[in-house]
């Protein structure tokens, strides 16, 4: 008997998930039939494809040598399908996305619904990261990236921009005064980012020029918790409007320095690697995606 194509993506997905439970989670298959399928499959080729433990599976030699020939049948026969798909007009297929957690939350999620309704086809894999990830490493189709990109080998779509403000909570205000000159900042509580220092350059004209490096007294590595921290009463801090639409509307955020702050735009990219068989799905991503931000950069 013949290796499945059920089989050979029951193998990719452990791979990828790292254990049996893990994909079968992913596959929406019970522990048993992904083990099954599994142990079929190494019957069929008479050999061990994954060497087992008490803590992981490993690929054997001949499970990455057939593993690297069962990625390529399947990726044909995924772009076979999207092929088909396209003349229907109608792209299908997984799409995997990665942004900065504040992104996520603040920006995508808001605009999953209306994107799964216009390409009901196309199933989405949404990761988040702080980081800076490798593509091909993370198994990633697109990554949103925001401020000044420094990868030549990705090709890069601009999607716009959102803009810079000094904000703080009105119980932050309340309890330590607003501050009308950066001088003054010396004598507040700033929150900063961990990395990069560049983040931590604030968008303020004052004595010393334009850019304002902060000395943080509370620093954290994501905006997200920064924002949090803001919204907490900890401290004055500086974030990209995407993040704070809602919270300025409210006015549980609130701009300070506003005469003195140097209109300064966080830049958003769209980067991946040139690939005929994800094309379709990439770009209707990325034209609903800029379609919605240009709404939200005139809110």
């Amino acid at each position: 008997m013949k290796s499945t194509l059920d089989e050979l993506a029951v193998l990719a997905a452990i791979v990828d998930a790292g254990s049996i439970s893990a994909a079968a989670e992913q596959l929406g298959q019970a522990v048993s039939a992904v083990s099954r399928a599994l142990s079929r499959l190494e019957q069929k080729l008479g050999t061990t494809l994954m060497r087992r433990s008490t803590r992981r599976l490993e690929l054997t030699e001949e499970g990455q040598f057939f593993l690297a020939r069962a990625r390529k049948v399947l990726a044909s026969v995924e772009e076979a399908e999207e092929q088909l798909a396209l003349r229907r007009d109608q792209p299908a297929g997984r799409l995997r996305i990665n942004a900065a957690s504040p992104f996520m939350l603040h920006v995508l999620v808001p605009l999953i619904g209306g994107f799964r309704e216009r390409f009901p086809q196309i199933e989405l894999e949404l990761n988040s990261s702080d980081q800076i990830i490798d593509l091909l490493e993370q198994r990633t189709d697109v990554a949103l990236r925001i401020g000044t990109l420094a990868d030549s080998s990705l090709h890069a779509r601009p999607l716009g921009s959102f803009r810079l403000r000094v904000l703080a909570s009105p119980a932050y205000l309340a309890a330590h005064g607003r501050p009308t000159k950066v001088e003054q900042l010396s004598g507040h509580w700033l929150l900063g980012f961990t990395a990069p220092e560049s983040l931590n350059t604030w968008p303020l004209r004052w004595s010393g020029g334009e850019g304002y490096l902060i000395n943080a007294t509370l620093s954290a590595s994501s905006g997200e918790t920064l924002r949090q921290l803001a919204l907490a009463g900890q401290g004055l801090v500086t974030l990209s409007d995407f993040m704070t639409t809602q919270d300025r509307a409210d006015g549980t955020l609130v701009q300070v320095l506003a005469p003195h702050t140097v209109d300064t735009r966080q830049p958003v990219h769209a980067v991946y690697y040139r690939n005929t068989a994800l094309a379709s799905r990439i770009s209707c991503f990325l034209d609903y995606l800029a379609e919605r931000m240009a709404v939200l950069q005139g809110a």
